[in-house]
Formats: C-alpha cells, structure tokens, sequence
C-alpha cells in the first residue's frame, strides 16, 4: 500500500494521527493516509507566511516556469494519478484519466497571464497607475467531487499573483492530492505549497486564522455560511463557489434526438456529483413524453459499477454521507412523482444508485427543490416558456442553466433571462481556464478562471504621482 505524506514547508512528514480512506465501490479500506492536527495546520500556515515575501518578490515569469513544471510533471504520471483517483473517488476510468489531462490544460492556461501596470492617467499634473499585489497566505478547500481538477481552478492562479498556499482536500478524498503533494515538494521552493489532511474537523481553523488573507472555497452553500461566518473576524477575501440546482429547459420544438443525450450527459457525469450538472429538465407539453422515454432509454443502457471495470460508464457515489443523502431523495421521488428508469439501489457492496429519470413531477417536490447532488433527474411538464423560466428562476442557487431548442433566436432570448451564472443553448457542463466562472445568488461570490480568477487572488494598488 502506497505511503502518504502531508507537505508542510517543503517536507513530506506522517500527520498527527491517521485516518481511512474507502473505496465507494467496494467499500473497503483503500488506503490509510495521514490525519493532520491543529498543530500541523498551524505550521503549514506559518510556513507559508514565511514562505510569502521571497515567493512574491520573484519575478512573475519564474513563478510561471514552476507552475508549468508541475503541469509537466502530472502529465509524465497521468495513467497513476487517474487510477488513484478512480479508486479513491469513485468516477469511471475514463473520467478521471479525463480530469487529469483537464487538470493539466488548466494549469498550463492559467499560468500564462499576465499582471500588467495599467495606466489610468497620464498628464502634465498627474500618473495615475493601477498595480496588482498578491494578498499572502491563501487557504484552498477542495471538494470529494473533482479533487485534482479543482486544485488547478485554485492553486496556478493563486501561485502566479505571488501568494502561497495551504490546500486542505477533502476527507474522504485525500490521496491524489497527497500525491500531488510530492511532486510539489520538488517543484517550489519550501512552505510556498502546503498540504494539510482533516476529518473536517480543521477548516474553521484555516478559514479564521489570521495569519490568512484569502479563502478560495468549493462546496455547499451550508458550509459556504459557515465560511463566510468564520472569515468575518478577519475580513478575509473569499471566493466561494457553492451549490447549484442547475435547471435546463427544453423549448416546444426542439429536437429530442439530439437534446435527450445532451441532457443525459449533462446531468449525470461523474454520477451527478457536479456543481454545474443538470438538476432539473423543464420540458414543454409537445416532447414532454418523447424526451422522458429517451432519457428512461439512455438511463437503463448505462453500466453501473466499479469505475476500473472496462464498460463502466457510471461509478459509485462517492461517499457513504451522500449515499444515504440520496437513498432519502429517491424516497421522495417514489412518493411525488413517477420513476420511469432507474430507482434502485444496488444490492451489493458499494455506494451504487442507478440512473433515474423522475417524471411528472411538481415543482414543490424536494427532488425539485433542493440539489440532490447525484443521478437522481426530475423532469418537469411545461406549457407555457414564460412559466418555465419564472419556475426555473425561483430558486435560491443560480449556478448554470441551459435551454434548448432548435429556434436560436427564442432560445437565446430565454437564455439571456436565466438567472445563473454560466448558461448554455443547446449544450450543458462546457466551460474552460478562458471562460470567467462564478455563480449567482447563493450559488457563490467571486470569480474562477480567467483574467477575471486572477484578480481574485490581488489586492488592487492605485499608485497616484503628482507631477
């Protein structure tokens, strides 16, 4: 069994104590990993302030060559990295070998900006320039949906402005990020990566600490309280990407053979567990019944089962919590609507929920309601376009969204009008490092990605000269 370390000032050291990590396919013990302690989160938070000064005084162009350099290195051990990752989260192969070579194509775009002095003003009376210095020590809390790829949404750019890092992944998600922590070792200099293991028992400590400027957080919109409550004592900066009940809705006309897949894709990649995954399909009265045969079609065809089994095209949830989470939400779905594929928890060992499509079903129903955050999709009756986005809209999350629909012109129109932060026409879950990414209402604050991501990590500098 492999051996994993916590990284605190450039050493890979055992923790405190320690803690397993299951497989949610077998449910067996895959690995035990370190545990950090409160003490342990405090030296990597003191390692990376005194990491920060010389980290932030080198030349923006150096700090980039390392951030590539990690790229490379994650690349060269891609096939281990996606295997790890599969057993640990629970996504089929194909997937995570995916999420590592996504990882890398983050990394090595959002290396490559820039920070540029803008002049604002130029005149016989005054230089008026706009600077961006880096804010210090920024805590990265990592979610168990995507535990590689949302370190590359967090850490190039982060590195880049100058701050260093403590990331603190997610409990049941560790060992992918502790390996990544070796080769971090390698790559920069000591304290400015730091990687700190918990049984969610050390983020409140992180997100008050004060030694911390920044939090850049990814989970619920609960925990995302929480954060929000323990950053005040401070008036630490925060991005917070949160919960989403993304909502897709399909227009009278559109073209069920192609919308159908489309929506299926969209809604259960990674067996649900994704931010920006359809939560709920409104669908209008004209191809209400063709689009639910077809998406029960693509739900029954799918292979549930362990994510290293060749044919697997969806793995296990990815943890025990939101297993019984959901075993809940199906409940709720026999109850207020019609299962037509689906509905069924796998009798054997193993976090296995097979695809299920919800049909007729309200708007009142708790599956509609609330993000249930796995292969659960209800889909919703509709006659009338405006109804629908007035529906789709009354939600507290505005994450993503999506219309469909062959007439480019209404679907657009209707797309304009969603209330979310990211909305797709014809098309859901494509986004990139170019792309600025953030969610509205309670689906979070601030930016990821982008020149927009890398201000986040700044402290705007307005240097004015009289002349």
């Amino acid at each position: 069994m492999a051996d994993y370390k916590l990284l605190i000032n450039g050493a890979l050291v055992d923790g405190d104590a320690v803690m397993e990590v299951i497989n949610p396919a077998t449910e067996e013990v895959l690995a035990h990993c370190p545990r950090g302690s409160a003490a342990q989160m405090n030296a990597a938070v003191a390692a990376a302030k005194a990491a920060f000064p010389g980290w932030a005084a080198r030349p923006l162009t150096e700090r980039r060559a390392m951030i590539l350099a990690l790229a490379d290195r994650l690349e060269a051990e891609a096939d281990s990295f996606a295997r790890l990752l599969t057993q640990e989260q629970g996504k089929p192969l194909t997937e995570a070998s995916a999420e590592i070579l996504y990882t890398c194509a983050f990394i090595r775009h959002l290396a490559g900006y820039d920070l540029p002095v803008k002049v604002i003003e130029d005149n016989e009376t005054r230089l008026v320039e706009q600077h961006r210095r880096p804010l210090g020590v920024v805590g990265a809390i990592i979610p168990w949906n995507f535990p590689i790829l949302i370190v590359a949404f967090k850490a190039p750019l982060a590195l880049l402005a100058g701050n260093t890092l403590v990331i603190k992944p997610a409990p049941t998600t560790p060992l992918a990020t502790l390996k990544l922590g070796e080769i971090m070792a390698e790559v920069f200099p000591a304290g400015v990566v730091n990687i700190v293991t918990d049984l969610n028992d050390l983020g409140a400590m992180l997100t008050a600490h004060p030694d911390v400027a920044k939090i850049s957080f990814t989970g619920s919109s609960a925990t995302g309280q929480k954060v929000m409550a323990s950053a005040a004592g401070t008036i630490k900066r925060l991005t917070l990407e949160l919960g989403g009940n993304d909502a897709a809705i399909v227009l009278p006309g559109a073209d069920p053979e192609t919308a159908a897949p489309g929506i299926f894709g969209g809604a259960f990649l990674n067996a649900g567990q994704v931010c920006l995954a359809i939560k709920r399909v409104y669908v209008h009265d004209s191809i209400y019944d063709d689009i639910c045969s077809r998406l029960a079609r693509l739900a029954d065809a799918a292979v549930v089962d362990d994510g290293l089994k060749q044919g697997t095209t969806i793995g296990p949830v990815q943890n025990r919590t939101q297993f019984e989470k959901l075993k809940e939400f199906l409940a709720d779905a026999k109850a207020s609507g019609r299962i037509i594929a689906g509905g069924a928890v796998e009798d054997r060992p193993g976090f296995f929920i097979r695809p299920t499509i919800v049909a007729d079903v309200d708007d009142d129903a708790r599956i509609v309601q609330e993000e249930q955050f796995g292969p659960i999709l209800p889909v919703v009756r509709y006659s009338d376009t405006e109804t629908a986005l007035a529906r789709a809209n009354a939600s507290p999350w505005g994450l993503g969204g999506s219309v469909w629909g062959q007439d480019r012109e209404a679907a657009r129109a209707v797309a304009l009008r969603m209330e979310s932060g990211t909305v797709w026409i014809n098309k859901h879950l494509d986004f990139g490092p170019n792309m600025p990414f953030g969610g509205a209402k309670q689906s979070g604050i601030g930016v990821e990605f982008a020149e927009e991501g890398l201000a986040e990590f700044t402290q705007l500098h307005i240097v004015n000269e009289a002349r």
